[in-house]
């Protein structure tokens, strides 16, 4: 992750991100920061970047010329338009979901104003998004550009030295966090809860969702409102749970939200990066649901759980293909078994290239890229064959697996010398016993006809739906 700040004052930025989680993961080289004085892109002998309004008023303003150029000079390597932030109070308020979502970006841009803020010509011309931290006013965009930074750094694949807190904290499933106790175990008369020293993780996991519960309840009822609605979605999702593991997966793990839900027609979800979901209990029922989420989804990928659907969608929206899927998901709770013999690892962007010769049918290199940086891939590596290279040891990528935007397990590949050695089943048992872990139901998607996927998933314990759900785009 790059961040790349158009400021007047670039030591402020400078501090504030050389501290802390941010600091260490600039030195790990994990997160990037480049500061771009605006002053030094000024035609002004004095280095004022600043003059009068028109039509009057109280302070100055920033002009367009200085920010362009600063703003050409920062992205003229980059292959594409980066999004680029302005830090103002009119814009989108800051929340935990944004961050979410910026954080799979590669890079950032961040236009920090200052006085009266910055001639609204060149914001149209540069900037893509506009975002706040709150409704009050700051000297200057510079603390809020730092406070971006940081609620999206510790987002980033390997800033956290554990994965697990930037799942498990405040603001997960629109629950504030339950509270924490250390040592010691008593103090000023006040003793741990008893079930935090019992061993017993169901039981401590149970009394921790309660107590964020009741605190969410206490706090924030906006919240706890938005909490309950979802839990309402999924509580009427698990009625045919086999059918629709994938939209019960994308409400838990605070992947996607509701745009359209009512129990007599059924359930439209959108995925954070705008794949859409829909379940329906007929084709008019489909209708109203779209209807009634007031958006407008022409381009949009939909996964959809009934296949009347699908001519509703081609008429509304001039889609043009249809591919079904039986969706396997793993149940038992149980961690598989994984060879011993094999390296299975989290792959960079640096295996780009290899995984693209393999696997490109349905990825851009771009978009994979993007999956690599946000952590998606992971590798099996085995022993170099002396065989086929007599001169360099070590290990070679045999084969790899990703997990999809929507939480699917995907993008299982095995380079074509190393198929029948059993890599496949070890990289999917390998990400099931990782998401186990963490709580969730692996499941993933198999076109129709691709029967060695379908064996596999059987052989590894996995259940297989009768019917398919369709992609459509």
């Amino acid at each position: 992750m790059k961040f790349c700040v158009l400021t007047l004052f670039p030591r402020m930025i400078e501090q504030g991100m050389s501290e802390s989680i941010p600091g260490r993961a600039r030195r790990q080289g994990l997160i990037e920061l480049q500061t771009v004085d605006i002053r030094d892109y000024t035609e002004d002998r004095h280095r004022r970047v600043d003059d009068y309004t028109y039509g009057g008023g109280a302070g100055m303003l920033i002009q367009a010329q200085p920010v362009y150029d600063a703003y050409q000079a920062a992205t003229k390597e980059c292959d594409k338009k980066p999004r680029t932030i302005y830090v103002t109070p009119q814009g989108r308020v800051f929340d935990q979901k944004l961050a979410l979502e910026l954080s799979k970006e590669k890079e950032l841009v961040f236009l920090c104003g200052h006085y009266e803020g910055v001639d609204e010509r060149v914001l149209e011309e540069i900037v893509t998004d506009r975002i706040s931290i709150g409704d009050y006013v700051l000297t200057g965009g510079e603390l809020p550009a730092l406070v971006i930074m940081d609620a999206v750094s510790r987002l980033v694949p390997g800033v956290l030295h554990n994965e697990e807190s930037a799942e498990t904290e405040t603001f997960d499933d629109d629950l504030l966090e339950y509270p924490q106790y250390t040592r010691p175990e008593c103090w000023h008369g006040k003793s741990v809860p008893q079930v935090l020293l019992s061993g017993d993780h169901c039981k401590i996991n149970a009394w921790r969702l309660e107590e964020a519960k009741e605190r969410t309840r206490a706090q924030r009822p906006d919240l706890y409102a938005a909490y309950e609605y979802r839990q309402e979605v999924i509580r009427w999702l698990s009625r045919q749970k086999r059918l629709h593991i994938h939209m019960m997966e994308l409400l838990k793990r605070n992947l996607g939200r509701v745009l359209a839900f009512d129990p007599k027609d059924g359930a439209l979800l959108e995925e954070n990066t705008g794949v859409i979901m829909l379940t329906c209990t007929s084709a008019e029922a489909g209708e109203r649901l779209l209807t009634a989420s007031g958006m407008d989804f022409t381009g949009c990928l939909f996964c959809v759980c009934q296949e009347e659907i699908i001519p509703v969608l081609r008429g509304r929206f001039q889609t043009t293909q249809a591919r079904g899927c039986y969706q396997a998901y793993y149940t038992r709770g149980v961690p598989l078994p994984v060879r011993k013999d094999l390296d299975i690892r989290r792959l960079d962007e640096s295996y780009a290239e290899e995984i693209f010769a393999e696997y490109h049918e349905l990825v851009t290199l771009d978009e994979l890229r993007g999956h690599l940086a946000r952590g998606d891939l992971y590798g099996a590596f085995v022993k170099k064959d002396i065989a086929f290279d007599r001169e360099n040891a070590g290990y070679e990528l045999a084969g790899f697996i990703g997990t999809h935007s929507e939480g699917a397990l995907g993008m299982l590949q095995v380079r074509p010398r190393f198929r029948r050695r059993g890599i496949a089943a070890a990289l999917e048992a390998y990400m099931i016993n990782e998401a186990l872990k963490r709580g969730e139901i692996p499941f993933g998607h198999i076109f129709e006809g691709n029967e060695a996927s379908l064996h596999l998933q059987r052989k590894l314990g996995l259940n297989v739906t009768d019917v398919c759900l369709w992609w459509v785009w």
